[in-house]
């Protein structure tokens, strides 16, 4: 029994938590059986002036949409005919009773080989909004992504006006070289991979780039005076936070995650890769006579090098009368121009302010279901570290003797060689162990002058959680090699931010001021830079679930699992 050996290039650039719950839960009728195909080929395409063959699904980059609703089932058959291992996880998705399809290599399944094919069957329970799929095993992602798109059950309708149209908008990275090679080089030289030359939307980096026009290369959204558009943001980018605006334009925030939330205007907002926020655009009564900017920048808060560049789509308005002559054609409209905030640390105030303004709905069609009391706590600490380079070797971490490397509790995740779901459910030991700290070994001032010794250890360790247990997580920045943001996503859950700040935790308290009423709803959520989140969350999901957070700035994991006993297992 065993998967095939892990490539040194399938790591992920990622902190990651896995948790295991082990128990029984009850049928779920699925309104329909929605099947998909998936085949997973190479095609050329050609951005920057440059054409090379990427991994993609049906030839489509980005790759096509998941459309199902509440209740449905959703089954994928996933054909794999390139070279290179795959999986595909179906980000945000519960996984009720289907934790052999949540796709993180290694951690719910092995991988699928070239040649070979795996369904994933799961069925969309208790979710509704904009969610995303991905290839979750080395830099795959890069290229292998896409929407899932959940309507509410056929006799429900939206908690806001009903929009004149639904559009889909995935921000994403591109890489000139093979993002394989890139990750790869990482790994081996302990260093920070290479940045991305361009970001992109729907796949297009904007005409802000060179060797990039404004008629093939660049995104347009069309639409009408007076209507209002459901955009559905998704932030399928490999490792960057991003803001988004869109010249001269207010947007209403209705969704986080695939949760509704309290609506709000914005001009700007931020996203985290993973992250997926719904708004609302209403277009202006009247043809404006001019073309606007839709912009997307990073926000950047480590010490590291990163794309420090802009992706562009250009909102454009249909005249509702007649075809505009050639004289007045949109190419000779003013474009206008967003404004973003700083690309630095500069903005964390802003990012602060944003993020605190997303509530739950907290009705009794859409509660807020944050545990009130919990029975685990645990304190992470989250940061990069260094491990030593191995001998005879030069590498690139703080010193040349060194590799930066992710941690949590100073723990760096290894992956296994089998699936962990696979080494529990059949027994199999020496896989992981159970021993993960649930608190720092050593306490220290988190967020000030960091200690002299940065060595982390490495491991499969996890944690054990009884089924149904209610959990708060406080995941702590720490500024041991410079204090930066860290998304974090959970799978198999959603999780209620129930606070946030900034510099150490204080365990007597900051609780008081924890938001139990209405706190947001999401399964991805950014750690701040010098500061901390709490979350709550009930574990009460059978499956192996991970949590885990990116971008730190180099290619390492780290791990924890949420397991109980073996009562009640079952896996379809």
């Amino acid at each position: 029994m065993g998967c095939s050996r892990l490539p040194t290039s399938a790591s992920m650039a990622a902190i990651v938590l896995g948790f295991l719950v082990l128990s029984g839960l009850p049928e779920f009728a699925a309104a329909v059986t929605r099947h998909y195909t998936f085949n997973i080929t190479l095609h050329n395409v050609t951005r920057l002036c440059q054409t090379k063959s990427i991994i993609s699904v049906n030839g489509r980059y980005p790759g096509p949409p998941i459309v199902a609703r509440e209740g449905d089932r959703v089954v994928v058959k996933v054909v794999n005919e390139v070279s290179n291992n795959v999986t595909i996880h179906w980000h945000g998705i519960r996984q009720l009773r289907s934790g052999w399809a949540d796709g993180p290599a290694y951690v719910t399944q092995c991988p699928i080989q070239s040649g070979q094919t795996y369904t994933y069957n799961f069925t969309i329970t208790g979710q509704r909004g904009t969610l995303l799929w991905h290839a979750h095993i080395s830099w795959l992602r890069a290229t292998l992504y896409g929407p899932i798109i959940i309507l509410p059950t056929s006799n429900e309708s939206y908690p806001f006006p009903k929009p004149h149209k639904e559009v889909p908008i995935i921000f994403g990275e591109w890489w000139n070289a093979d993002p394989e090679a890139v990750i790869s080089q990482a790994l081996q030289t302990g260093g920070g991979p290479n940045v991305s030359d361009a970001y992109t939307i729907n796949g297009l980096p904007g005409h802000l780039y060179n060797c990039s026009s404004k008629s093939k290369d660049t995104y347009k959204l069309k639409v009408k005076p007076g209507k209002t558009y459901l955009l559905r943001l998704i932030n399928a980018a490999l490792n960057d936070e991003l803001f988004f605006s869109i010249a001269n334009h207010t947007l209403t925030v209705v969704e986080g995650d695939a949760s509704y939330v309290k609506p709000f205007d914005t001009d700007v907002l931020l996203i985290t890769p993973g992250q997926t926020t719904n708004v609302l655009l209403k277009t202006k009564p009247y043809f404006p006579n001019s073309t606007f900017l839709m912009a997307a920048r990073p926000y950047f808060t480590g010490q590291g090098t990163f794309d420090n560049s802009t992706t562009a789509g250009v909102l454009e308005y249909v005249h509702h009368r007649t075809k505009l002559p050639p004289s007045s054609s949109q190419n000779n409209l003013p474009l206008l121009t967003p404004t973003l905030p700083p690309v630095n640390p500069n903005a964390t105030s802003f990012v602060t302010n944003f993020t605190r303004r997303f509530r739950s709905l907290a009705t009794a069609k859409f509660p807020a279901n944050v545990p009130q009391t919990v029975d685990k706590q645990f304190f992470f600490t989250v940061g990069l570290g260094t491990v030593p380079c191995p001998k005879n070797m030069t590498c690139q971490g703080p010193n040349n003797g060194t590799k930066f490397s992710a941690s949590v509790n100073n723990i760096s995740f290894s992956l296994p060689s089998v699936s962990i779901l696979q080494a529990y459910f059949f027994g199999q030991s020496g896989v992981y162990t159970t021993d993960f700290p649930t608190y720092p070994p050593v306490p220290f001032n988190y967020t000030g002058t960091p200690p002299n010794n940065t060595n982390v250890s490495t491991g499969t360790r996890v944690v054990v959680l009884p089924f149904n247990t209610s959990v708060e997580l406080v995941m702590q920045d720490t500024s041991i090699l410079g204090a930066e943001s860290h998304p974090l996503h959970l799978h198999g859950y959603n999780f209620y931010v129930v606070g946030q700040g900034t510099g150490n935790y204080d365990p007597n308290k900051d609780p008081a001021n924890f938001n139990l009423i209405d706190p947001v709803e999401r399964n991805t959520f950014g750690v701040p830079a010098g500061g901390w989140v709490a979350v709550r969350f009930q574990a009460d999901n059978p499956g192996t679930c991970m949590v885990h957070a990116l971008p730190l700035g180099c290619p390492h994991k780290l791990g924890l699992e949420d397991g109980m006993d073996r009562t009640g297992w079952t896996a379809t």
